[in-house]
């Protein structure tokens, strides 16, 4: 039986995309299958009373080169995006969207890629477009499909899951009950998916 993943993902997180670029594999590895669940950080960090970590001046400064590192690690390209931090309600609802029409996974990496591999601003719906479209996904049906209501329904369903399951940063990956967050937590479930630590 496969153990699933909830793989919870901003589009404006760096770390996201970092730990998207691997979780697949991680999951294909170990029995698991990713469920990709996008959500509203900015919500989170308004319901929780957080900043965004990028505007504490000393946090952004370690940031940048932290994402550097780990992208020369994983070999994946990363550019810092013009637009940061970005307005991702658009990208959110169009990688739901895309999963109404069973391409979740390809379009939460086309998202991560333009913004985090490609710098382009995810707001603007020609910027998805062209992601969607070079992912090979309909571009048209899911950009049209984003602006229904149950789409717009699921991704604040997705965001107050988010809040009550004690999510306050992204990535937030869950096996059952038990949470990990961040990039750097990727070797921790690898070992509670093989069973060599505790949850």
């Amino acid at each position: 039986m496969q153990t699933t993943i909830e793989f919870f993902w901003e589009p404006g997180s760096p770390y996201t995309y970092l730990a998207a670029t691997q979780i697949e594999r991680i999951a294909a590895e170990n029995n698991a299958v990713v469920q990709w669940k996008p959500f509203l950080l900015g919500k989170v960090f308004e319901t929780r009373g957080m900043k965004l970590p990028a505007s504490i001046p000393a946090k952004a400064a370690y940031m940048f080169k932290d994402l550097a590192r780990w992208a020369q690690f994983y070999q994946v390209p990363i550019t810092m995006p013009k637009v940061f931090p970005v307005h991702s309600l658009l990208a959110s609802r169009a990688a739901i969207a895309a999963a109404q029409l069973g391409h979740e996974a390809a379009a939460a990496r086309a998202v991560l890629h333009a913004y985090w591999g490609e710098g382009r601003d995810i707001s603007q719906t020609d910027v998805l477009v062209a992601a969607f479209t070079q992912a090979g996904l309909d571009a048209a049906a899911i950009m049209s499909r984003a602006q229904e209501q149950s789409v717009k329904d699921q991704l604040k369903e997705n965001t107050e899951e988010a809040v009550k399951r004690g999510v306050f940063g992204a990535p937030s990956m869950f096996v059952g009950d038990a949470m990990f967050w961040g990039n750097d937590r990727l070797d921790l479930l690898k070992l509670v998916l093989q069973g060599k630590i505790k949850a």
